[in-house]
């Protein structure tokens, strides 16, 4: 079959059969650029709506945030060679922070294999280390069966991405009918949920329940689980919760028994700073979907020595990677949660309840101790500072907006500084590896997952930098998303680091002078620049009544803000 008679067979082609396929398991839209063209015509014949990016790594981070908003398994296409190495990045980040990505992706005929053919490439090999299942499929019988197993792979036990090549040749064969009907809906994420051991959890109810001072950290897989409503039971019992970066919105930041963010960032001006002796003081720690990794855990110098572990996580080689865990409970989050709640119902001593109230006067005041310790951030009328533009967010922000962030110092803005009023899936950052780059794509997932609600992306000029052209995607999609950048000039926190360590920075540190908002103009779209209080609340104000286009607002900071990171404590005068 040719290419030309593609549109005209009444026999499906493999590409149908894979288009029929991905709409049986709920796939509504796609992110693509026109590769596998026989796929995309396929799917866009069906009413799968094609999100048409413009970088491939930056198709892959718009399938991410799709997936982490939405609930459903996120959908990636690019062509074989130098798009599939594009994808790379975001696959490894979807990787490090378990979440559901198929990336489909065209490779050279059958007959051209080993033959040097134009962009042919070991696409198998380089997917090796970030994705959970990678093949190649070559028989057209056998495409939903592929279709199947890649979407099992990504969206059971720990989530992570999978990858189908697709020869182009392949998807125009006709596809006779599998022989064996599949009627299983798998769109959605997590797949299954493992049941925890009823010994384990009794044995962590004790523990807890007999405790002096136990406390929850939770991080990135109470979200994939989604377990907050168990999770807030036990809050309500009296157990203080603290979240990772990547737990955040795991628990609502008003709730009386949140502690809130905990690891590197507990420096000078944080929560954390003032919440650090409820967790250094903690004889019980229940661990929930976290990596325990460098950054939740400050260098692994945050939980006490002395503390016994209890950890719950759906990867059993997680649970005591760094810290041995007394207990451990290999299954799903929201299960086990459940599971320890109701049996805590039963366990929870009377003095434990006389003691919540003065342990929510504890964290009620360092609340107020830190907010008294920020006001002058706040009310500064000098150069603008990024605490100053989280501040004026907060307040236009209602309880079901998502806030995407860029890596670096963007992620601590906006996890450190602005509050989840209620718990959810709605701040989003690359922090499987923190990549620079896509907090914008991020963003755009996230707005085609929730399109009701209001997305707010903040970026730094360095990371922006990455992704200027999907400003361009922004405007021809109607994709409409609130976009800070935060423009000091600089790669802030390399220069930062490199002072802390050396002394000195490398001459890669400063940037030339960039108008984003010219640029944001350029491409269609409404765009402020501004250097004052009263500037930035305009622009804010301006935005958030627009739900229908994309604003672009470029804050020129003060190059000398950090964000509150403890290896920065004492070494310069703000920080």
């Amino acid at each position: 079959m040719t290419e030309a008679t593609l549109l005209d067979t009444a026999t499906p082609t493999a590409a149908q059969r894979i288009a029929r396929r991905l709409k049986h398991h709920g796939v509504e839209v796609i992110f693509g650029q026109s590769l596998p063209s026989a796929l995309i015509l396929a799917c866009e014949d069906l009413g799968i709506r094609q999100f048409v990016y413009r970088t491939e790594n930056a198709g892959g981070a718009m399938a991410d945030g799709f997936a982490r908003v939405s609930g459903k398994i996120g959908i990636v296409t690019a062509q074989n060679g130098p798009a599939a190495t594009l994808l790379v990045p975001p696959l490894a980040e979807a990787m490090k922070a378990s979440v559901p990505v198929l990336a489909l992706v065209q490779d050279v005929n059958r007959d051209q294999v080993d033959r040097n053919a134009f962009q042919e490439l070991d696409h198998i090999t380089l997917f090796a280390s970030c994705t959970k299942y990678a093949r190649r499929v070559a028989d057209p019988a056998r495409v939903e069966e592929y279709i199947d197993a890649a979407i099992i792979a990504a969206t059971s036990g720990r989530a992570g991405p999978a990858v189908l090549m697709l020869p182009a040749d392949m998807l125009i064969s006709n596809a006779p009918k599998a022989p064996f009907p599949r009627a299983a809906t798998l769109g959605r994420w997590p797949l299954e949920r493992p049941a925890p051991d009823p010994e384990a959890i009794a044995t962590a109810a004790a523990m807890i329940a007999h405790a002096r001072h136990p406390i929850v950290i939770a991080g990135g897989g109470v979200h994939a689980a989604r377990a907050y409503a168990a999770l807030e039971d036990l809050q309500d019992y009296g157990l203080p919760v603290a979240y990772t970066m990547m737990g955040k919105g795991a628990v609502s930041d008003r709730h009386p028994m949140t502690i809130g963010l905990i690891g590197n960032a507990m420096g000078r001006h944080s929560l954390g700073r003032h919440m650090r002796p409820l967790v250094q003081e903690a004889d019980v720690v229940l661990l929930v979907g976290t990596r325990t990794n460098q950054n939740g855990t400050d260098n692994w110098t945050l939980l006490p020595p002395s503390a016994q572990i209890i950890q719950i996580d759906i990867d059993p080689m997680e649970i005591g990677r760094t810290y041995e865990a007394k207990v451990r409970i290999s299954a799903d989050a929201r299960a086990s949660l459940e599971a320890l709640a109701a049996r805590l119902r039963d366990l929870w001593p009377d003095h434990r309840r006389s003691t919540q109230q003065s342990l929510a006067q504890r964290i009620a005041a360092a609340r107020q101790d830190r907010a008294t310790e920020i006001a002058p951030l706040i009310a500064n009328q000098g150069r603008l500072r990024p605490e100053q533009v989280m501040a004026y967010c907060q307040e236009l922000l209602d309880d079901d907006a998502v806030v995407a962030a860029d890596a670096s110092y963007s992620s601590i803005w906006i996890t450190a500084f602005l509050e989840a009023r209620r718990a959810g899936q709605r701040f989003i950052a690359p922090r499987g590896l923190a990549g620079l780059g896509w907090g914008l794509p991020l963003a755009m997932g996230a707005k085609l997952a929730s399109p009701g609600s209001r997305v707010v992306c903040v970026v730094g000029d360095g990371g922006f930098g990455h992704c200027w052209s999907e400003l361009e995607t922004l405007k021809r999609m109607g994709c409409a998303v609130t976009l800070l950048v935060l423009n000091n000039s600089l790669l802030g926190f390399q220069m930062h680091a490199e002072l802390v360590k050396f002394g000195r920075f490398t001459s890669a540190i400063h940037f030339g002078a960039v108008d984003h908002a010219a640029i944001a103009r350029a491409c269609g779209l409404p765009a402020h620049r501004v250097e004052t209080v009263q500037a930035l609340r305009d622009a804010l104000s301006t935005s958030f009544a627009d739900d229908e286009t994309t604003h672009v607002i470029d804050v020129i900071c003060d190059p000398e803000a950090v964000p509150p990171l403890t290896m920065f404590d004492g070494k310069f005068a703000q920080s």
